[in-house]
């Protein structure tokens, strides 16, 4: 395209651009509550949520105890949830229900502060208090909506959810085993177990608990090993009889023979 073409182009864009940001600020700055609103609906159809999102806030005040006040509160949640802003989205979707509790609406919106708390809660690594909040809000949802259309999206939203704090409390068992504090490794994986019972990680979490076990044993004074390997050799045996076809079976195994020997070599000595 030859330069003259393109540098005409790019002024008329600008033109146009220009254009409309005037049209959209005298909108704003109208007194003609109607008008301001059919405007807003219309960038909120379009996708210009940030716009909608503008006009919206600034007829809430006017708006307020009229027969359109609804219908505007819930396209003002929802823009925020599209602009993925999630946590103002969470506040404004939770307010409707509480505004509007009879509303045919309510139902939805509740379920969806579920979901942009959901949205706004960050990867497992980082910290999950805003998860356990969403988890909190989905479950109440499920508990108090057993028949809603958005049951089965809620459900695995708490499924995910619940995942994702079970990855993190993994991920600290880990990080114990990782830096040599064995006993505490032990702990806080058998607390992942009791917390997460359904996890398809089961058989890997008890173990780590029996490795966790074994190395803390031998780390022991002599006084204390007999007790410790005795109790590693009956994680090795939960691992056993509750998971029979684990694919850590055989490692384990393993580990549970070199506890056993350990062992003997124990209570050989304290028989000479």
């Amino acid at each position: 395209m030859p330069f003259r073409t393109r540098h005409l182009l790019l002024v008329c864009l600008s033109i146009v651009l220009l254009s409309s940001c005037g049209d959209y600020q005298k909108i704003l700055k109208s007194s003609d509550v109607n008008y301001k609103l059919t405007k807003a609906n219309e960038y909120y159809n379009n996708k210009e949520y940030q716009r909608a999102n503008e006009l919206y806030e600034s007829l809430l005040p006017v708006m307020k105890n009229t027969k359109n006040y609804a219908p505007l509160y819930y396209r003002y949640a929802y823009s925020f949830y599209y602009m993925h802003d999630y946590l103002a989205a969470s506040y404004h979707f939770k307010n409707f229900v509480e505004f509007f509790p009879n509303s045919p609406d309510a139902d939805e919106c509740e379920f969806m502060h579920g979901v942009s708390l959901y949205k706004y809660a960050p990867k497992f690594s980082l910290d999950q208090t805003n998860t356990i909040k969403s988890l909190e809000a989905l479950q109440s949802y499920v508990n108090t909506h057993p028949t809603s259309k958005h049951l089965a999206e809620a459900n695995g939203y708490i499924a995910e959810s619940n995942k994702k704090l079970e990855e993190k409390a993994a991920d600290a068992a880990k990080l114990y085993y990782n830096i040599g504090q064995f006993k505490a490794a032990s702990v806080a994986y058998k607390s992942v177990m009791r917390d997460y019972p359904d996890s398809p990680s089961s058989d890997f979490y008890q173990f780590m608990i029996l490795r966790s076990l074994y190395n803390y044993a031998k780390q022991s004074i002599e006084t204390k090993q007999e007790e410790r390997f005795t109790n590693t050799i009956s994680a090795y045996h939960e691992l056993a009889d509750s998971y029979p076809k684990s694919q850590y079976l055989a490692d384990a195994q393993k580990i549970s023979d070199q506890a056993d020997n350990y062992l003997k070599k124990i209570q050989n000595e304290q028989h000479q």
